[in-house]
């Protein structure tokens, strides 16, 4: 393993590459951001919604979960471009007290919402494969973050979709899509659900009910609704979406930090999520604080030596107190739970020191 030599992004990261000075794809995207011509993106964006704009009760779906990111797609379609969204939340298995108050703030400043909670047994029963078998803490849900809202908008007639960013251009993944404004679900398939989604809903075994909300509604998209990421449209930056969505929209932060990492404005909607990103550095060996830190330098807030300091502090904070509901939400023992972890570790990164997974390598 490797990192980045401007931000601290892992070669180990799911699809990412590096040019000749040891910079990782993000930080290239950074620098290739400052020359694209934002006006002329502007403008296929300006086609989008003339496009769709009246073509019925609503203009466009736009997944929201009362996060800065949603919050500030909404807000700015609505408030800049006259764009009337309805907004989309599809209900996460362990909501957390103040992504739900996040969540109703964002409604109250003047947006119609739909919830979606699906079918609990089904979303559990795929969260516990995903688990189980591929270290996953969420699967079932990041499926139905698809598959639930490409359905909801064929059911309403919306023809238009917007998730907030690109994660795999932001942040250091596949840039293939990084010129194409409107992608489809193969895309989703392969980028957001790790190329296993047919695998894990074969395992699942759910009936014809159960799958409802969790089977893609078409199997190209392209032709029925256009979906985009807004962060293709503008230079994206999530310091000025937690700016916005704190001043329009009521965004409220923890008062103490996220386990993980040194932030406490970003993703508070779900207990899952801290699951999620210690597996992955578990897995990886590279964190939450790592990608929290990444961002930072790239938008020029901090400095690569401030960076390591705090991804040495926070990046190998399990959540254990979490660690019983987990176990709970998954239908297994603590001590099956344990071993699921276990098992997934990466061990050429780590090794179980005192009951406790401690890194063999620095970050540096």
């Amino acid at each position: 393993m490797f990192r980045c030599k401007n931000c601290l992004n892992a070669s180990t990261r799911p699809r990412i590459e590096f040019d000749s000075r040891g910079w990782c794809n993000a930080c290239q995207w950074m620098e290739e951001k400052k020359t694209i011509d934002w006006r002329a993106r502007e403008e296929v964006l300006l086609k989008i919604l003339d496009k769709h704009r009246g073509q019925g009760q609503f203009d466009c779906l736009v997944t929201v979960s009362g996060g800065k990111d949603g919050s500030y797609v909404a807000h700015t379609l609505k408030n800049r471009y006259g764009i009337n969204p309805l907004c989309l939340t599809v209900r996460p298995p362990m909501p957390l007290e103040i992504g739900d108050h996040n969540l109703n703030n964002f409604i109250d400043s003047g947006f119609e919402h739909l919830h979606v909670s699906v079918h609990k047994e089904a979303m559990r029963k795929l969260d516990r494969i995903g688990f189980i078998d591929y270290g996953q803490g969420y699967y079932g849900w990041l499926i139905a973050i698809h598959t639930a809202v490409l359905r909801i908008a064929k059911n309403f007639g919306i023809g238009l979709v917007f998730y907030s960013e690109d994660g795999e251009i932001e942040y250091g993944g596949s840039t293939k899509n990084k010129n194409i404004a409107i992608y489809g679900t193969e895309y989703m398939k392969k980028a957001y659900l790790n190329d296993t989604y047919q695998n894990i809903m074969n395992s699942a075994s759910l009936s014809h009910n159960e799958r409802y909300w969790f089977e893609f509604p078409f199997e190209k998209n392209s032709d029925q609704i256009d979906v985009a990421h807004f962060s293709f449209f503008e230079a994206w930056d999530p310091y000025r979406n937690y700016l916005i969505a704190k001043e329009f929209c009521g965004l409220k932060e923890l008062d103490e930090g996220v386990v993980g990492t040194f932030t406490n404005f970003a993703q508070n909607d779900q207990e899952l999520a801290s699951l999620h990103y210690y597996l992955m550095y578990l897995k990886f060996g590279f964190g939450r604080a790592t990608q929290d830190a990444g961002i930072e330098i790239r938008r020029g807030a901090m400095t690569r030596d401030q960076a390591i300091n705090l991804v040495r502090i926070y990046d190998n904070q399990p959540p254990i107190a979490s660690f019983p509901r987990y176990a709970d939400y998954y239908g297994i023992s603590l001590d099956e739970f344990n071993s699921v972890i276990d098992r997934h570790v990466n061990k050429n990164f780590f090794e179980k020191i005192n009951g406790v997974w401690e890194p063999n390598f620095d970050v540096e």
